[in-house]
């Protein structure tokens, strides 16, 4: 899907935005989108205790 037109003189902002866009996964975005906000909390949730989780067994591994 084309994105829309830009407003005039917006053209350096343009070239920032084209090259952030290079780095994100908008299949990714697209499927985020499509949860609830009760899905991303518990996803964010999930996300949190992953971390938690890796951060218990560096430190257990005498690496944090």
């Amino acid at each position: 899907m084309p994105d829309p037109p830009s407003p005039e003189g917006a053209g350096s902002r343009d070239l920032v935005v084209e090259a952030y866009k290079k780095g994100i996964d908008r299949t990714l975005l697209r499927e985020c989108l499509k949860l609830t906000v009760e899905e991303r909390i518990e996803q964010l949730m999930r996300w949190q205790q992953a971390a938690q989780e890796l951060r218990d067994a560096m430190r257990r591994a005498g690496r944090g």
